[in-house]
């Protein structure tokens, strides 16, 4: 089970991560690590990127599967 500076410290690593990549990375509930992502949010050291920012290629707009990809990405505030 990751700690909060676990989840913290992951996310710095990464530059930009969801809830799903920590997860996986950590071995930790992908509840608990949304639950971490918003605790962090919460005290403005994490900020959520928007679905349109989020998006790599830049297609995601006109993606045959519309919105279902997009997820919420988190990048610590610096």
């Amino acid at each position: 089970m990751a700690s909060l500076i676990q989840v913290r410290d992951s996310l710095a690593l990464a530059g930009r991560a969801d809830a799903r990549q920590l997860s996986r990375q950590l071995n930790t509930p992908q509840p608990l690590v949304e639950a971490m992502l918003e605790k962090l949010v919460a005290m403005h050291k994490a900020k959520t990127i928007d679905a349109d920012d989020s998006c790599l290629s830049g297609s995601c707009k006109s993606c045959a599967d519309g919105k279902k990809c997009l997820t919420v990405s988190y990048t610590l505030i610096s």
